[in-house]
């Protein structure tokens, strides 16, 4: 999912180098995230089995798409 945002509040979660066992796929670059590598899991509250595993860089140089004007603040 490239743009998580569409599925309302995110919680962001930092994973550490010995927490990564697994082997993931970044929404981002779609390139793997190896074993060992210290990365971010982007979780939506209301629909937790959404998570997804990105690149720290990914995440933070994305573009999240801007809401439409009548559901701005």
């Amino acid at each position: 999912m490239d743009n998580p945002e569409i599925l309302g509040e995110l919680e962001e979660r930092f994973i550490h180098p010995y927490q990564a066992t697994k082997t993931y796929l970044c929404p981002g670059c779609n390139r793997e995230i190896p074993p060992g590598l210290g990365h971010v899991v982007i979780v939506p509250v209301d629909v937790p089995d959404m998570r997804r595993h990105w690149h720290r860089g990914c995440w933070t140089r994305r573009r999240p798409v801007e809401s439409p004007p009548w559901q701005r603040p």
